[in-house]
Formats: structure tokens, sequence, C-alpha cells
């Protein structure tokens, strides 16, 4: 099959590798498209995922595809189906996993960072991380399961309450998602602040009540302005910057959710004497447990636009383009085109 495989730092080779033979419990799915995440080009950039990358590796883990084969104990699962895979395998037997804490699994396999993923024509991938969708949805819709999953998990733990304001720091797909999942959950008052012009447009259109330029604009004065208290900010970036900036702008009582990934190295300096005068609640966001299917259902229920977060649809080989050329990452959501 053709992939694009993950040598080390900016090496990214798109080549024939052979599909290896299905274990009893695994299914191969013929890849129709695979989603490029911020966790690929971090990869990419030699600074590793959210679990440690050996290469040489297949990366990909937001993917859907169909069905071609499956293993001999595979009794859920059928040839045809239509499916999107969560990526994170976990070993149901460690501390973390016995505790509902399984995204804490001290064995976990992650498909796209610890063994190969979706971005080649076929992945293989365990029955049970396999999730069934509709005709309705479409074979790009679906690749989008894994990050809204992410983001439910996340939007979970803002404990938003109607009436709420919130704050989207960063206007790419995920900080998009993020804003349509606030309105769906009862704010009222949807604020994001992005440098990006077209990128603030387009979330008015998804549902933000106010847009804020921090470039050219006093980002606090605006605030002041406009709403008594932000009672949640959502860092989008995974930039110090913005992350210092999601504490100085949280309100009273207000929860501030790191959702961005930034570099493992990265750190900034946090002042308790403003976490405690506010009784801030800083918290973060790591992988997906226990929303995948959920967000299948939000997806078949249509409740959010998508279609207008994906910018470029890219063929497979030319991947390399994608994580080289800056006008990609300035962009919206990039799709790797597999097979039709």
């Amino acid at each position: 099959m053709k992939a694009a495989v993950y040598y080390g730092k900016h090496n990214l080779v798109v080549e024939d590798v052979p599909v290896r033979e299905l274990k009893d419990n695994e299914v191969l799915i013929q890849v129709k498209y695979c989603g490029v995440c911020g966790t690929d080009v971090h990869i990419f950039n030699g600074d590793g995922g959210s679990f440690e990358v050996t290469p040489p590796l297949i990366p990909g883990h937001e993917f859907s595809g169909v069905v071609k084969k499956i293993g001999a104990n595979v009794n859920r699962i059928k040839v045809g189906d239509r499916v999107s895979g969560d990526p994170n395998d976990m070993c149901g037997e460690c501390y973390f996993c016995k505790n509902a804490m399984q995204h804490f699994c001290t064995d976990n396999i992650g498909v796209g960072t610890t063994v190969d993923g979706g971005f080649a024509e076929y992945v293989i991938m365990h029955e049970k991380q396999l999730y069934t969708f509709s005709d309705d949805l479409s074979f790009i819709e679906a690749a989008m399961a894994e990050p809204v999953s992410c983001c439910l998990h996340g939007i979970d733990l803002c404990h938003i309450k109607s009436g709420d304001t919130v704050l989207v720091i960063g206007g790419g797909p995920i900080g998009m998602i993020m804003l349509q999942l606030a309105k769906n959950e009862g704010a009222t008052k949807l604020i994001l602040s992005e440098p990006v012009e077209e990128k603030r447009e387009l979330a008015l259109k998804l549902g933000a009540t106010k847009v804020i330029d921090p470039i050219n604009e006093d980002v606090q004065a605006v605030l002041d302005e406009y709403t008594p208290n932000v009672n949640v900010v959502i860092e989008c970036v995974g930039n110090i910057h913005t992350q210092e900036d999601a504490v100085k702008f949280a309100g009273k009582g207000a929860t501030v959710m790191f959702f961005g990934l930034a570099s493992p190295e990265d750190s900034f300096p946090l002042k308790p004497d403003d976490v405690f005068k506010k009784e801030l609640h800083i918290t973060s966001s790591f992988i997906n447990p226990y929303t995948y299917e959920r967000a299948i259902q939000v997806l078949e229920s249509k409740t959010l636009r998508l279609e207008d977060l994906i910018t470029n649809i890219v063929p497979l080989d030319d991947i390399a383009d994608v994580f080289t050329k800056p006008e990609y990452r300035r962009a919206g959501k990039v799709m790797i085109k597999i097979a039709d």
C-alpha cells in the first residue's frame, strides 16, 4: 500500500509499504480521508505528541473509511461497514483503566502515534476501537469524529452553564468546534479572540456574539465593555503567550481550559495571587476518554457546522507540503484524501 512514513524530524516520505496480516481481533480499513492534527505537526517537528513517537511510523489518527477485511474473532464489525476509529487502545488492566481514568493508561497504544496510523491506503485497528456511521454522514465529516471527541471531553471539563460568557482564544478548527459546543451548552455570550479577519468573520457565522482582534484591539477593554464577567476561557492555540492571556482575561470564579498543545519545553510565569483573588479553576484536557460514540452521535445530529472548517483537501502524494508550507497552517482544517 501507499503510505506517508515518518522517519524523524522533518522527514516524511510517501512510499510503498507492506500491509501486515490481521490478528484475530483486528479489522482492515480502506482509508477515505485522514485529517491533519496539531499533534501531527508536533510530531513532524520532532516535538512528539500526546505519546512518545518512535520512527519509522505512519502518522494520522483522524480518519474514516470502509471495512475491507475482518479477523477470525471479529463479530460486531462487518465487511463494508463505514467506520471511524478511536486511535486510543487502552490495556484495561492498569490502575487508571480500572478507576475510570483510562486515558491515563500506562500501556496505551496510539494509532498514528505509537503504531501505524491513517496517512495510508489502509489502516489496521482492533474491533473495539471502531464506530460505525450511517450513509447520512459523509466520509469527510466522519473523519472529524476524533477531534470532536477530544473537544467534547474538554467542553465537559469547562462546566459551562446556561447564560455563561465564554471566551475562546484561537480560531482554528478546534477553536471553532469549541465555540459551537459552548453555544450548544447554553453559553449566551460567545467571544472569539483571533488575529485573522477571515476566521473572525467565520466565527460570527458559527454563533460568536463578539469577535476581537488581539493585535489591533485592547482585549481587556473590549471584554470590560461587553460583559461583567468571563466565566470560561478556552485556550485553543497552544502558545505560552495565549495561555498567559487566558489566565489574565478570565473573570472571577472562572474556569481556564488549556486545550491547545504547547511544546513540552514551554513554560510561562503564573502569579498565584491572581489565581487566588479570582478563585480560578485552571484545568486541561487530555485526549478523549468515553466520548467517541458521543462524537459520532453529535456528527449524525448535524448540530455542528464542520464543512466551513475544512479549507484544504490534499492528495496523499502531496502530504509533505502540508507540513512544510506555512499557508496550510494559516488556513483551517486540512484533510488528506486517500481514496474515492
